[in-house]
């Protein structure tokens, strides 16, 4: 869909994550860098830290997140992203990422459209919720 497409109350949904895996989580640790134990050490998650599994990074969330906006606007350019962060996401978790156009704004040659952002689990509780504000390319 193209920007100039877009409502006021217009709403995406997609499937970002089934059943993540540790594999996954290890493997963002690897391309980011972030080897912190929580997300990649069992025994260290459970017995040190007390949760019940390794929990996935965050900023993994927010990139999986990302795809709602990607799969569905064609154009624009990303000028504002930015979460918070509400659960942990664990090893098995099916995530569901929801876009909903909060507000338009017509100016001149531009048009920039702001989205109101949340990804839920498979028992329907917020993991994440966030903003983004695209803009037409000039």
């Amino acid at each position: 869909m193209k920007l100039s497409e877009l409502t006021v109350g217009d709403r995406y949904e997609i499937p970002v994550a089934e059943d993540l895996s540790r594999t996954q989580i290890v493997m963002y640790a690897g391309v980011s860098g972030d080897y912190n134990p929580l997300h990649t050490d069992e025994v260290y998650a459970t017995a040190v830290a007390g949760y019940p599994s390794v929990i996935a990074h965050g900023q993994l969330t927010m990139g999986l997140t990302a795809r709602v906006i990607t799969d569905w606007i064609d154009d624009g350019d990303l000028k504002d992203f930015g979460v918070r962060f509400k659960r942990q996401v664990w090893p098995g978790d099916t995530l569901t990422a929801i876009a909903t156009v909060s507000a338009i704004e017509d100016e001149d040659r531009f048009r920039a459209v702001q989205l109101e952002l949340s990804t839920v689990n498979q028992h329907g509780e917020s993991v994440m919720t966030g903003y983004a504000c695209l803009q037409e390319n000039a």
